[in-house]
């Protein structure tokens, strides 16, 4: 890894209060974003309450990615206007568009760098999806870094698309470096940890072994890079990023 690699490890959520990570962390992935939007005045609070340097990065606003039948809708209680089948998978209709615009000003609140599209395993492959994501992203470019972690295995088995779209639509490929590299050209390499075992083991506890193995993969995959986030995103997440930050320190 070269000396000009920034590695920023950090936690998808807050699983302490915001005080005690502000202390050990500089870095995290605001999750409510997801769920239900906050308020700008509470985004600009959240802001003026972090320590200078302290980032914030966000998880996209869910009408954005997935239909109004994802089970993350109902568990948000989401009534918005519109057609229904107009929101989700990065459809580039007026609908989502708007999502987009509301969504834009909290993430300009929290002074966010990077936007996370998390897309569902609903969101598959096609020539239709292409179009749409194509549009889509092109017509929100420019303010953030955005970032995208497409979840079904047609994506997965189609690197070399999932590379021309990313170096096309100037995204982040958003992996859990773990079990699949990122495709895209990007500067910045951005790891959503989800525990090992099976694609999604959130009870995981990494071993020291695997952050060692971590460290590895980061260092293998950032040819080219100028900077890495390490996010976690399991129950113990708290934990196995102190533990990281405790391994990369002992390695200077």
């Amino acid at each position: 890894m070269g000396v000009s690699l920034e590695l920023k490890v950090g936690c998808c959520g807050f699983p302490v209060s915001r005080s005690r990570y502000f202390e050990h962390m500089k870095v995290v992935e605001v999750q409510s974003t997801f769920y239900k939007l906050p308020r700008v005045s509470t985004a600009e609070k959240w802001r003026r309450e972090a320590p200078e340097g302290f980032e914030y990065t966000a998880k996209a606003w869910q009408p954005m990615t997935h239909p109004p039948t994802s089970p993350t809708w109902r568990k948000a209680k989401l009534k918005l206007p519109g057609s229904p089948e107009a929101y989700g998978h990065l459809k580039p209709t007026k609908e989502n568009l708007e999502a987009w615009e509301e969504a834009r000003r909290v993430y300009k609140a929290m002074a966010c760098t990077i936007v996370v599209f998390q897309c569902p395993p609903t969101f598959k492959m096609t020539e239709q999806s292409i179009r749409d994501m194509r549009e889509f992203f092109q017509a929100i470019a420019g303010e953030f870094k955005l970032a995208w972690e497409p979840r079904h295995e047609s994506w997965h088995s189609s690197p070399s698309t999932v590379r021309k779209l990313c170096t096309d639509l100037e995204l982040i490929h958003v992996t859990d470096i773990m079990k699949r590299p990122p495709q895209d050209l990007s500067p910045t390499l951005y790891t959503r940890l989800h525990g090992l075992g099976r694609e999604i083991n959130y009870s995981y506890k990494y071993t020291q072994q695997d952050l060692e193995r971590l460290i590895s993969l980061v260092e293998e995959r950032s040819e080219g890079k100028r900077e890495a986030y390490i996010m976690f995103n399991n129950i113990r997440m708290w934990d196995d990023a102190l533990k990281l930050l405790e391994l990369l320190s002992s390695r200077r």
